[in-house]
Protein backbone atom coordinates (compact mmCIF):
# COMPACT_ATOMS: atom_id res chain seq x y z
CA UNK A 1 0.00 0.00 0.00
CA UNK A 2 1.18 3.58 -0.90
CA UNK A 3 2.24 5.77 1.95
CA UNK A 4 0.37 9.38 2.16
CA UNK A 5 3.70 11.50 0.77
CA UNK A 6 1.94 15.14 1.13
CA UNK A 7 -1.25 15.92 3.10
CA UNK A 8 -2.45 19.72 2.15
CA UNK A 9 -4.80 21.06 5.39
CA UNK A 10 -6.92 23.95 4.93
CA UNK A 11 -4.67 25.92 3.25
CA UNK A 12 -5.27 29.62 3.00
CA UNK A 13 -2.60 31.77 0.75
CA UNK A 14 -4.35 35.78 0.58
CA UNK A 15 -2.32 38.58 -1.15
CA UNK A 16 -2.55 41.85 0.45
CA UNK A 17 -3.20 44.72 -2.22
CA UNK A 18 -4.07 48.17 -2.69
CA UNK A 19 -7.69 46.78 -3.86
CA UNK A 20 -7.98 45.02 -0.74
CA UNK A 21 -6.96 41.08 0.77
CA UNK A 22 -7.37 38.63 -2.49
CA UNK A 23 -8.07 35.33 -1.76
CA UNK A 24 -6.29 33.44 -4.00
CA UNK A 25 -6.34 29.96 -2.02
CA UNK A 26 -9.10 29.71 0.33
CA UNK A 27 -9.87 26.49 2.30
CA UNK A 28 -8.03 23.62 0.19
CA UNK A 29 -7.12 20.84 1.12
CA UNK A 30 -5.80 17.36 -0.65
CA UNK A 31 -3.63 14.47 -0.21
CA UNK A 32 -1.02 12.62 -2.58
CA UNK A 33 0.71 9.23 -2.22
CA UNK A 34 4.13 8.35 -2.72
CA UNK A 35 4.14 7.59 -6.86
CA UNK A 36 0.62 9.00 -7.78
CA UNK A 37 -0.39 11.26 -9.97
CA UNK A 38 -2.68 14.39 -9.23
CA UNK A 39 -4.05 16.57 -11.69
CA UNK A 40 -4.86 20.01 -10.71
CA UNK A 41 -7.45 21.65 -12.98
CA UNK A 42 -9.75 25.13 -13.46
CA UNK A 43 -9.65 28.05 -15.99
CA UNK A 44 -7.27 30.80 -15.30
CA UNK A 45 -7.24 32.57 -11.92
CA UNK A 46 -8.61 29.71 -10.03
CA UNK A 47 -5.47 29.15 -7.76
CA UNK A 48 -4.02 26.23 -9.55
CA UNK A 49 -0.43 27.79 -9.52
CA UNK A 50 -0.52 29.77 -5.99
CA UNK A 51 -1.42 26.22 -4.63
CA UNK A 52 1.85 24.44 -6.54
CA UNK A 53 3.79 27.85 -4.92
CA UNK A 54 2.58 27.48 -1.81
CA UNK A 55 3.30 24.01 -1.51
CA UNK A 56 7.20 25.08 -2.09
CA UNK A 57 6.91 27.96 0.08
CA UNK A 58 7.84 30.28 -3.08
CA UNK A 59 5.17 33.16 -1.96
CA UNK A 60 6.46 36.22 -2.08
CA UNK A 61 4.91 39.66 -0.75
CA UNK A 62 2.55 41.07 -1.16
CA UNK A 63 1.13 37.38 -0.80
CA UNK A 64 1.67 35.48 2.35
CA UNK A 65 0.66 31.71 3.86
CA UNK A 66 -1.93 32.49 6.55
CA UNK A 67 -3.45 29.40 6.90
CA UNK A 68 -3.44 26.03 7.29
CA UNK A 69 -0.56 22.86 6.84
CA UNK A 70 1.74 21.39 4.63
CA UNK A 71 2.34 18.01 5.39
CA UNK A 72 5.26 16.22 3.67
CA UNK A 73 6.22 13.09 4.84
CA UNK A 74 4.30 14.17 8.62
CA UNK A 75 7.10 16.99 8.73
CA UNK A 76 5.20 20.49 7.80
CA UNK A 77 6.53 22.77 5.13
CA UNK A 78 5.31 25.95 7.14
CA UNK A 79 7.64 25.17 10.17
CA UNK A 80 11.09 24.62 7.82
CA UNK A 81 13.99 26.93 8.35
CA UNK A 82 16.09 27.79 5.32
CA UNK A 83 18.57 25.07 5.56
CA UNK A 84 15.56 22.34 5.62
CA UNK A 85 13.81 24.49 2.98
CA UNK A 86 16.80 24.51 0.73
CA UNK A 87 17.62 20.63 1.02
CA UNK A 88 13.63 20.11 -0.06
CA UNK A 89 13.32 22.44 -3.15
CA UNK A 90 15.41 20.41 -5.85
CA UNK A 91 16.46 17.35 -3.74
CA UNK A 92 12.86 16.11 -2.24
CA UNK A 93 10.49 18.00 -4.53
CA UNK A 94 11.12 19.83 -8.07
CA UNK A 95 9.51 21.96 -10.41
CA UNK A 96 9.03 22.35 -13.72
CA UNK A 97 7.82 26.10 -14.53
CA UNK A 98 5.12 26.58 -17.65
CA UNK A 99 7.89 29.11 -19.06
CA UNK A 100 11.45 27.19 -19.85
CA UNK A 101 13.33 30.59 -20.67
CA UNK A 102 12.39 32.28 -17.92
CA UNK A 103 12.95 29.30 -15.55
CA UNK A 104 16.48 28.32 -17.08
CA UNK A 105 19.83 31.67 -16.54
CA UNK A 106 20.54 32.37 -20.11
CA UNK A 107 24.11 33.18 -19.67
CA UNK A 108 24.85 30.08 -17.84
CA UNK A 109 25.34 26.71 -20.72
CA UNK A 110 22.36 24.00 -19.63
CA UNK A 111 24.84 21.23 -18.47
CA UNK A 112 26.65 24.27 -15.81
CA UNK A 113 23.06 24.71 -14.81
CA UNK A 114 21.95 21.00 -14.36
CA UNK A 115 25.13 20.20 -13.07
CA UNK A 116 25.12 22.72 -10.18
CA UNK A 117 21.67 21.47 -8.92
CA UNK A 118 22.96 18.21 -8.92
CA UNK A 119 26.40 18.90 -7.15
CA UNK A 120 24.60 20.67 -4.22
CA UNK A 121 21.73 18.06 -3.80
CA UNK A 122 23.56 14.67 -3.94
CA UNK A 123 26.60 16.21 -3.10
CA UNK A 124 28.49 14.32 -5.84
CA UNK A 125 32.00 15.53 -7.28
CA UNK A 126 32.48 18.11 -10.47
CA UNK A 127 33.03 14.51 -12.71
CA UNK A 128 30.18 12.27 -11.17
CA UNK A 129 27.74 15.05 -11.70
CA UNK A 130 28.65 16.08 -14.98
CA UNK A 131 28.20 12.03 -15.72
CA UNK A 132 24.90 12.34 -13.81
CA UNK A 133 23.76 15.08 -16.04
CA UNK A 134 24.54 13.45 -19.84
CA UNK A 135 22.41 10.77 -18.09
CA UNK A 136 19.96 12.90 -17.60
CA UNK A 137 19.86 14.11 -20.69
CA UNK A 138 20.13 11.30 -22.36
CA UNK A 139 16.92 10.08 -20.37
CA UNK A 140 15.38 12.84 -22.00
CA UNK A 141 16.19 11.88 -25.15
CA UNK A 142 17.96 15.09 -25.91
CA UNK A 143 20.69 13.86 -28.89
CA UNK A 144 24.07 14.06 -28.34
CA UNK A 145 23.29 14.99 -24.87
CA UNK A 146 27.18 15.30 -24.18
CA UNK A 147 28.04 17.58 -26.89
CA UNK A 148 24.94 19.94 -25.67
CA UNK A 149 25.48 20.43 -22.69
CA UNK A 150 27.94 23.49 -23.99
CA UNK A 151 25.00 24.78 -25.25
CA UNK A 152 23.07 27.86 -23.90
CA UNK A 153 19.59 27.83 -23.32
CA UNK A 154 18.45 30.38 -26.45
CA UNK A 155 19.76 27.44 -28.62
CA UNK A 156 17.61 24.94 -27.87
CA UNK A 157 13.81 24.87 -29.10
CA UNK A 158 10.85 25.14 -26.50
CA UNK A 159 10.39 21.43 -26.35
CA UNK A 160 13.97 20.73 -25.66
CA UNK A 161 14.22 23.43 -23.17
CA UNK A 162 10.97 21.69 -21.50
CA UNK A 163 13.19 18.42 -21.53
CA UNK A 164 16.13 20.30 -20.15
CA UNK A 165 13.91 21.42 -17.15
CA UNK A 166 12.56 18.01 -16.52
CA UNK A 167 16.24 16.46 -16.75
CA UNK A 168 16.97 19.21 -14.30
CA UNK A 169 14.05 18.08 -11.80
CA UNK A 170 14.71 14.69 -11.81
CA UNK A 171 17.88 14.60 -11.69
CA UNK A 172 18.32 14.73 -7.91
CA UNK A 173 15.87 11.75 -7.45
CA UNK A 174 12.79 14.20 -6.05
CA UNK A 175 10.03 12.29 -4.38
CA UNK A 176 7.38 14.41 -5.83
CA UNK A 177 7.35 16.55 -8.63
CA UNK A 178 5.25 19.80 -9.09
CA UNK A 179 4.67 20.28 -13.13
CA UNK A 180 2.72 23.74 -13.14
CA UNK A 181 0.97 23.72 -17.01
CA UNK A 182 4.44 22.32 -18.39
CA UNK A 183 3.35 21.88 -21.64
CA UNK A 184 1.43 25.22 -22.06
CA UNK A 185 3.96 27.11 -25.08
CA UNK A 186 4.34 23.94 -27.30
CA UNK A 187 2.35 22.57 -30.06
CA UNK A 188 0.38 19.31 -29.85
CA UNK A 189 2.48 16.71 -31.34
CA UNK A 190 5.53 17.79 -28.76
CA UNK A 191 3.16 18.62 -25.89
CA UNK A 192 2.53 14.56 -26.12
CA UNK A 193 5.89 13.88 -26.38
CA UNK A 194 6.77 15.72 -23.02
CA UNK A 195 3.83 14.38 -21.40
CA UNK A 196 4.45 10.90 -22.04
CA UNK A 197 8.38 11.55 -20.97
CA UNK A 198 7.21 12.65 -17.83
CA UNK A 199 4.92 9.68 -17.00
CA UNK A 200 7.60 7.30 -17.78
CA UNK A 201 10.16 9.11 -15.81
CA UNK A 202 7.61 9.84 -12.60
CA UNK A 203 7.20 5.95 -13.14
CA UNK A 204 10.48 4.54 -13.70
CA UNK A 205 11.84 6.91 -10.48
CA UNK A 206 8.55 6.29 -8.93
CA UNK A 207 7.96 9.66 -7.76
CA UNK A 208 4.73 11.45 -7.07
CA UNK A 209 3.92 13.79 -9.90
CA UNK A 210 0.95 16.95 -9.24
CA UNK A 211 -0.04 18.36 -12.55
CA UNK A 212 -1.78 21.67 -12.78
CA UNK A 213 -3.18 22.21 -15.90
CA UNK A 214 -6.58 24.03 -17.55
CA UNK A 215 -6.32 21.29 -19.98
CA UNK A 216 -8.41 18.05 -19.46
CA UNK A 217 -7.52 16.18 -22.33
CA UNK A 218 -3.88 16.60 -20.45
CA UNK A 219 -5.52 15.30 -17.31
CA UNK A 220 -7.59 12.18 -18.82
CA UNK A 221 -3.93 10.39 -20.28
CA UNK A 222 -1.73 11.28 -17.11
CA UNK A 223 -3.25 11.41 -13.85
CA UNK A 224 -4.81 8.98 -11.21
CA UNK A 225 -7.11 11.36 -9.11
CA UNK A 226 -8.04 15.08 -10.23
CA UNK A 227 -9.07 17.86 -8.14
CA UNK A 228 -10.68 20.83 -9.90
CA UNK A 229 -10.81 24.48 -8.18
CA UNK A 230 -12.42 27.36 -8.79
CA UNK A 231 -12.18 31.19 -6.98
CA UNK A 232 -9.50 29.85 -5.35
CA UNK A 233 -11.45 26.44 -3.52
CA UNK A 234 -11.74 22.81 -4.65
CA UNK A 235 -14.83 21.91 -5.43
CA UNK A 236 -14.76 18.72 -6.56
CA UNK A 237 -12.00 15.69 -6.06
CA UNK A 238 -12.54 12.34 -7.30
CA UNK A 239 -10.27 9.29 -10.05
CA UNK A 240 -9.92 10.45 -13.20
CA UNK A 241 -12.75 8.35 -14.36
CA UNK A 242 -15.28 9.14 -12.20
CA UNK A 243 -14.61 12.76 -13.22
CA UNK A 244 -15.11 12.11 -17.09
CA UNK A 245 -17.86 9.67 -16.14
CA UNK A 246 -20.15 11.46 -13.97
CA UNK A 247 -18.53 14.71 -12.65
CA UNK A 248 -21.06 15.75 -9.63
CA UNK A 249 -19.92 19.68 -9.35
CA UNK A 250 -22.03 22.04 -12.76
CA UNK A 251 -18.89 23.79 -12.92
CA UNK A 252 -16.72 20.29 -13.82
CA UNK A 253 -19.91 19.36 -15.83
CA UNK A 254 -19.62 23.02 -17.64
CA UNK A 255 -16.02 22.39 -18.19
CA UNK A 256 -16.29 19.09 -19.62
CA UNK A 257 -19.24 20.19 -22.29
CA UNK A 258 -16.66 22.91 -23.56
CA UNK A 259 -14.12 20.46 -24.46
CA UNK A 260 -14.29 19.57 -28.21
CA UNK A 261 -15.33 15.74 -28.90
CA UNK A 262 -13.94 14.15 -32.07
CA UNK A 263 -17.58 12.72 -32.50
CA UNK A 264 -19.39 16.10 -32.56
CA UNK A 265 -21.75 16.56 -35.98
CA UNK A 266 -20.15 18.79 -38.00
CA UNK A 267 -20.37 22.29 -37.42
CA UNK A 268 -21.83 21.69 -33.73
CA UNK A 269 -21.17 24.53 -31.51
CA UNK A 270 -19.52 24.34 -28.37
CA UNK A 271 -20.52 24.87 -25.10
CA UNK A 272 -19.53 27.62 -23.15
CA UNK A 273 -19.61 28.87 -19.56
CA UNK A 274 -21.32 31.62 -19.37
CA UNK A 275 -20.19 34.84 -17.35
CA UNK A 276 -16.80 35.54 -15.31
CA UNK A 277 -15.19 34.37 -12.47
CA UNK A 278 -15.75 36.38 -9.15
CA UNK A 279 -13.79 39.07 -7.95
CA UNK A 280 -11.22 37.12 -5.21
CA UNK A 281 -11.07 40.43 -3.46
CA UNK A 282 -15.05 40.80 -2.89
CA UNK A 283 -16.18 36.82 -3.33
CA UNK A 284 -20.38 36.21 -3.30
CA UNK A 285 -21.71 35.23 -0.05
CA UNK A 286 -22.84 31.92 -1.53
CA UNK A 287 -21.35 29.77 -3.34
CA UNK A 288 -18.75 31.27 -5.91
CA UNK A 289 -20.12 29.55 -8.77
CA UNK A 290 -23.58 30.24 -8.21
CA UNK A 291 -23.84 33.36 -10.52
CA UNK A 292 -23.24 31.39 -13.86
CA UNK A 293 -24.51 28.27 -12.68
CA UNK A 294 -28.05 26.58 -14.34
CA UNK A 295 -28.70 24.70 -11.36
CA UNK A 296 -28.55 27.84 -9.11
CA UNK A 297 -31.42 27.69 -6.40
CA UNK A 298 -31.85 30.96 -4.03
CA UNK A 299 -29.65 28.90 -1.38
CA UNK A 300 -26.55 28.69 -3.64
CA UNK A 301 -26.75 32.17 -3.45
CA UNK A 302 -26.75 31.97 0.84
CA UNK A 303 -25.20 29.90 1.60
CA UNK A 304 -21.58 28.27 0.95
CA UNK A 305 -21.33 24.12 0.66
CA UNK A 306 -18.96 22.66 1.57
CA UNK A 307 -16.31 19.80 0.13
CA UNK A 308 -18.05 16.40 0.96
CA UNK A 309 -18.63 13.16 -0.28
CA UNK A 310 -21.04 12.50 -2.97
CA UNK A 311 -20.16 8.88 -4.19
CA UNK A 312 -17.12 6.21 -3.91
CA UNK A 313 -14.10 8.11 -3.58
CA UNK A 314 -16.20 11.66 -5.11
CA UNK A 315 -16.30 14.78 -2.96
CA UNK A 316 -18.25 17.67 -4.29
CA UNK A 317 -18.82 20.84 -3.00
CA UNK A 318 -22.17 21.97 -4.29
CA UNK A 319 -25.90 21.51 -2.60
CA UNK A 320 -27.34 19.96 -5.62
CA UNK A 321 -24.94 17.70 -7.25
CA UNK A 322 -25.62 15.27 -10.50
Amino acid sequence: MAQRLLDVQNLRTHFFTRSGVVKAVEDVSFYLDEGETLGIVGESGSGKSVTSLSVMRLIVPPGKIVGGKLLFQDEDILDMDEDDLYNLRGGKIAMIFQDPMTSLNPVYTVGFQITEAIRAHLKLDKSAAEKRTVEMMDRVRIPEARGRMNDYPHQFSGGMRQRVMIAMALSCNPQLLIADEPTTALDVTIQAQVLELMKGLAQEFRTATMLITHDLGVVAGTCQRVAVMYAGRIVEEAPTKTIFANPAHPYTQAMLTAVPRPDAERGARLETIGGQPPNLVNLPPGCSFAPRCRKAQPRCLRERPLLETVGPEQKAACFYPY
